[in-house]
């Protein structure tokens, strides 16, 4: 490995753990070599800068950065899914100066993690969210993260069912697993907030809805197939979906039951998300709105709406301009 190290580092000991030696200087090398943190500690070590003060590490922005009105603002799932990226950054980084990051190191760890596309990129947005903190509490007078692109995924985008695959499923589904996809195709809500609804939230023949990512709060009216299914639905438990012994079902669970279906009529390449999307879809179909759209799925911006039904919109369209031709 000796060949491979930068200028002054030095594998030690039986373990071989890396020094940093230059002059007096001498001090141990924590991050694995090859690392975004190991050429981090050795810029750091290279440039003599001084050690990191206490108090100010990654560790303790994060820690003042959620004492924050920036996140104490957040919805309950927002913060869930920024706690899982934080805690990845305190393990990779926390005893790091923020003040000493480049933005060289930011694409490197959004490239260290490229073979998680998603992953990569909310570890870029939640890194600028940090740096933007540090500015505010004058730790920093910029932004490194502040510009950095994100990856493109190369998966296939997902795509809503089509209506014959609807029809088989409906067909072939039954108990859980009809309850679950009625109730996101009909109410178009997340799989998450779907599993959270209680009997008590159906009201004057819709449900009320709070919705985990967003905490946008909405009546979504109930569909003929879905007022059907929940005619003949046992409440055996406070959530309209439950196990058997009346508990909330999880989302392992739920996943289960529509899989087992898909299986059945060859859904397989549909999955329980694209429910969400399958509705936006049929409502651009029958001619609505972004508004009347966004009013039943809760998106916050007529962009998502556009991904979401922009392909079924464009074939309505183009239908109806080529019925004028004949």
């Amino acid at each position: 490995m000796k060949r491979e190290l930068p200028k002054f580092v030095y594998p030690k000991g039986k373990r071989g753990y890396l020094y940093f030696c230059r002059g007096k200087t001498t001090q141990r090398i924590q991050a694995d070599f090859g690392t975004p943190e190991f050429w981090a500690e050795y810029a750091i070590a290279l440039k003599g800068r001084a050690p990191v003060r206490p108090g100010k590490t990654f560790t303790a922005l994060i820690e003042s950065y959620k004492r924050s009105n920036r996140f104490s603002r957040l919805a309950p799932r927002t913060k869930a899914d920024y706690d899982k990226v934080l805690t990845f950054i305190v393990d990779r980084i926390g005893g790091l100066d923020p003040a000493k990051m480049q933005r060289r190191s930011v694409i490197a760890y959004r490239d260290e993690n490229a073979g998680a596309v998603r992953f990569a990129n909310y570890l870029v947005q939640i890194l600028r969210i940090l740096f933007e903190h540090a500015h505010d509490i004058g730790w920093r007078n910029d932004n490194p993260a502040k510009g950095v692109s994100l990856l493109k995924s190369t998966a296939a985008p997902r795509e809503p069912w089509p209506a014959d695959l609807v029809e088989a499923f409906r067909a072939k589904a039954t108990g859980p697993a009809l309850l679950i996809f009625e109730l996101c195709l009909g109410t178009g809500q997340r799989i998450s907030d779907v599993l959270r609804m209680r009997w008590n939230d159906i009201e004057a023949g819709g449900v009320n809805v709070t919705q985990g990512k967003t905490g946008a709060r909405l009546w979504v009216p109930l569909t003929p197939q879905l007022r059907a299914v929940l005619a003949v639905t046992a409440k055996d438990g406070l959530t309209i979906v439950t196990t058997r012994g009346g508990r909330m079902m999880s989302y392992k669970t739920a996943q289960g039951h529509v899989m087992r279906v898909r299986l059945q009529i060859g859904g397989e390449g549909h999955d329980i998300h694209g429910l969400r999307h399958t509705a936006a879809s049929e409502l651009a179909r029958l001619g609505c709105s972004d508004e009347l759209i966004q009013s039943v799925t809760g998106h916050s911006s007529a962009r998502m709406v556009a991904h979401y039904a922009g392909a079924a919109r464009q074939k309505a369209r183009a239908k109806e301009a080529q019925e004028r031709r004949e």
